[in-house]
């Protein structure tokens, strides 16, 4: 497994322990502005994960589904985030000369843009369980910085 492949796992990892660490009905929970809820949030995540896909390798879309407002639940978003997580993977061990179709410059970047888009949603996430009276515990919010044990 390659260096940029095990750090998207454990990235994909992080985001599931946080899944895994909020209640079912705090999926409902939103940021005090507009905006999607939780279980939007992780949905996006999801789905933006298949629009590039679509982009560099629609071959890897097999078997994936994107996740709608009415299907949200703790489970759904699980198995879309672990399947869609796998995918990417194997976009990336696909790569030909580091080379993602359709983003620019490399694979590495990628990473870096996906690491990015999601962990941003992370934030929002947490701000949102937070300002709504439902802050994850501490053991998760040191959690999601543990990248040496997820």
């Amino acid at each position: 497994m390659s260096a940029i492949t095990e750090t998207w796992l454990i990235h994909n990892r992080i985001n599931l322990y946080l899944l895994d660490a909020i209640q079912e009905a705090y999926l409902n929970d939103a940021l005090s502005s507009k905006g999607r809820n939780v279980g939007e949030q992780f949905a996006h995540i999801n789905n933006v994960r298949l629009m590039w896909l679509k982009a560099a390798n629609i071959a890897l879309l097999e078997g994936l589904v994107k996740i709608e407002k009415g299907d949200i639940t703790k489970e759904s978003l699980s198995a879309a985030l672990t399947k869609s997580a796998l995918a990417i993977e194997n976009l990336f061990e696909q790569a030909i000369d580091g080379k993602i179709k359709g983003f620019k410059p490399h694979s590495t970047a990628f990473l870096g843009y996906l690491i990015s888009h999601e962990s941003h949603h992370r934030g929002q996430i947490m701000l949102a369980l937070k300002q709504s009276g439902h802050p994850v515990d501490q053991k998760t919010q040191y959690g999601i910085w543990e990248w040496g044990v997820r």
